[in-house]
């Protein structure tokens, strides 16, 4: 298998170069050349998660020197619970923020730094991410002390929740936290300069842990692959899945399962008021804007990266995408409500991504759907609690970070400063 860059199909690479390079040379993400088929009926019932992704993402690696380790590295990283709560006969909510730094971003993170430290003994890697919350922390704690590996965190500063900021910056050591005095989009846009930049690339290996790594996707396509196959054992019908979304690596990944077979029926994406997507169902302009601060900060992404794959899938057709996707936008006043209308139904507590997805759900038919909830609230006390009334219950994993010290610098989004920082914090 070899993967194709989404603006020139004769730029081929294995995996493990696709996951070494991270973004193109051309600016292009990489794709796979094909979506594998899975005969999904015939698996086994006592496969465990980690077994089932290694054997759906086998063919992905096949030929690859990862691959007679690919099933180590799932069990490494895909450690943890990925329970599906039913709030009732049509609404269920499938929990992946089980893992260390609670939030689904844990699923592709730890994946990535399997894979990158296997393939970093030899040269030192540099690891630089943008994050408009969650990403950063999965990242730091995924590659927090790894051999040959050094990360550089940037986050827009102040607007991430504190508890967000702490489990970025709670790690030192080869993980360097940057506050960013502007946005998301600035700090992803230094991260795609990089890679054109000399001077990093005369430092030591460059990659990026952002979704647009083929290592993040890759993984994250699983879990709606086995929630998908678990579910059709049990009534013989497609799982249709919401899935709030910014920048829109989560979502890419579900209609890559969707690709490769499983049984996958609709798929909504819900954002909040940076809606760029929704705009360009509806007027056939991809217009990326300058992001949008909400209280669902996950997904406060003006230009996503990953629309260009989800774009590629489609064939850069708008009819064909239009026809496939449907999208929601949900103010913070829409959020607030949904939180505190799934408290008083259900007794669920939601973090305010989720509840985009809860939101939509209510805008749409009754057949049974998923919502995807893609953060613990615990990290979000601030928003939550004096909507619900009540204080959350802080995740043990979530405690032992906030007890850590934090270590961080600040920038503003140039190029240079960021460099510095680099240098000064060796």
């Amino acid at each position: 298998m070899l993967f194709y860059s989404t603006r020139n199909t004769n730029n081929k690479k294995t995996v493990s170069q696709a996951i070494l390079q991270g973004l193109a040379e051309d600016g292009g993400l990489f794709v796979p050349e094909y979506f594998p088929q899975i005969d999904w009926k015939s698996f086994s019932n006592s496969l465990s998660y980690p077994e089932f992704a290694a054997k759906i993402l086998a063919d992905y690696f096949d030929g690859d020197e990862l691959a007679p380790q690919l099933t180590a590295i799932c069990q490494n990283a895909f450690n943890f619970a990925l329970p599906l709560e039913k709030l009732n006969d049509n609404t269920s909510v499938l929990e992946l923020f089980h893992g260390p730094t609670l939030s689904f971003k844990d699923f592709g993170a730890r994946f990535l730094a399997e894979c990158m430290t296997r393939l970093s003994k030899e040269r030192k890697t540099i690891i630089i991410v943008a994050t408009s919350g969650d990403t950063g922390s999965a990242v730091a704690s995924a590659f927090h002390n790894k051999q040959n590996v050094n990360v550089i965190v940037m986050f827009p500063d102040g607007q991430i929740s504190k508890r967000q900021e702490k489990q970025i910056t709670c790690w030192g050591d080869n993980i360097l936290a940057v506050a960013v005095n502007g946005t998301f989009d600035d700090c992803q846009k230094i991260v795609k300069q990089s890679f054109t930049d000399s001077w990093w690339t005369e430092q030591a290996h460059l990659s990026s842990a952002n979704s647009i790594n083929i290592a993040r996707l890759l993984p994250q396509l699983t879990y709606y692959a086995y929630t998908s196959w678990l579910s059709y054992q049990c009534n013989g019908e497609k799982t249709n899945f919401i899935i709030p979304t910014g920048n829109v690596g989560n979502s890419t990944a579900a209609y890559w399962a969707k690709a490769m077979g499983f049984p996958i029926g609709d798929i909504v994406l819900a954002t909040n008021a940076n809606r760029v997507i929704l705009d360009y169902i509806n007027t056939s302009k991809f217009d990326p804007k300058t992001s949008i601060a909400t209280i669902a900060n996950a997904m406060d992404v003006g230009n996503p990266s990953n629309f260009e794959r989800l774009s590629f899938l489609h064939d850069n057709d708008w009819e064909k995408f239009k026809t496939n996707i449907t999208s929601f936008s949900v103010s913070d006043d829409e959020i607030r409500s949904t939180i505190k209308e799934v408290k008083n139904e259900f007794n669920y507590i939601m973090c305010p991504h989720t509840a985009t997805g809860y939101f939509a759900r209510n805008q749409l038919d009754d057949k049974k759907w998923v919502i995807v909830a893609t953060a613990a609230p615990s990290k979000f006390e601030t928003i939550i609690e004096p909507i619900i009334n009540e204080e959350l219950i802080v995740a043990p994993q979530l405690q032992e970070l906030l007890d850590k010290p934090s270590h961080l610098v600040k920038a503003n989004p140039e190029m240079k400063e960021i460099q510095n920082a680099f240098i000064n914090n060796k």
